[in-house]
């Protein structure tokens, strides 16, 4: 299972993926879910992706090589060469279409297996504002949009209370950062398939301002002490919370 969140914010563009892909007694593996597929001085774009693992790689593979232009054309589209997000984000979407339906006819219609896969992809061109779009499995997508400034893909049930409730689009960048690590720790608490490390993209709106990315690892200390702040929160929370009128009887 996979946990990707995507939060587009006044302040800045915040990707954030976990790196689990198995989880059993015995059988714990990880792999990077968080992807850069361009970064030069013309444009930075990142895809988180959830699913079949064999159609993401797939994908990836296309956009590298460049996806084919119609039949009367010799040349080949890439992500670098696209005028805005919204166009790059069509042909990431046409490239996820086509690994996964080049995968399902190699498999055979007899397959009890799922082929396909699901992405964020944010990021921007320079000189135009950032985007986060919701990839979809057949290639369409959505973008994010300032009245919910979030999206998520892969075990979402979770972090999601959390961010319904707190995260706004005037949330400053690190209080956004903050509250998308409690989104994570919330859904690692009640599924083992979700798990760290956890990899990071921060974009400031700034664009004189570096992309950052980062790796929270198994020790990482500070993600240790929000886990036991959040959880003693929450604890103090409910107590401050007066008792239920209808239960005095029973006390």
């Amino acid at each position: 299972m996979t946990y990707c969140l995507g939060m587009l914010l006044k302040d800045g563009l915040v990707m954030m993926a976990d790196t689990r892909t198995n989880a059993g007694v015995d059988n714990i593996s990880s792999y990077k879910k968080l992807h850069i597929i361009e970064q030069s001085e013309e444009c930075t774009i990142i895809a988180c992706t959830a699913g079949n693992l064999s159609v993401t790689q797939s994908a990836f593979a296309l956009l590298k090589e460049g996806l084919e232009e119609d039949e009367d054309s010799d040349g080949r589209r890439f992500v670098r060469d696209m005028p805005n997000m919204h166009r790059a984000a069509s042909l990431v979407g046409e490239a996820l279409h086509l690994a996964s339906d080049e995968i399902k006819d190699a498999a055979g219609e007899n397959s009890q297996y799922s082929f396909s896969g699901s992405m964020l992809l944010g990021g921007r061109f320079k000189g135009r504002p950032l985007r986060l779009f919701h990839i979809y499995k057949e290639g369409n997508f959505i973008s994010c949009q300032p009245d919910r400034p979030f999206m998520q893909i892969g075990e979402t049930k979770y972090g999601k209370p959390m961010l319904d409730r707190a995260l706004e689009y005037e949330t400053p960048l690190d209080d956004a950062v903050k509250t998308g690590l409690v989104s994570f720790d919330s859904t690692m608490r009640s599924n083992l398939s979700v798990g760290r490390p956890l990899d990071l993209a921060i974009f400031p709106t700034n664009e004189s301002k570096a992309v950052r990315f980062l790796r929270i690892e198994e020790t990482d200390e500070y993600f240790d002490l929000l886990s036991s702040k959040w959880a003693l929160a929450l604890v103090e929370a409910r107590a401050s919370i007066p008792m239920p009128p209808f239960m005095e009887n029973d006390r």
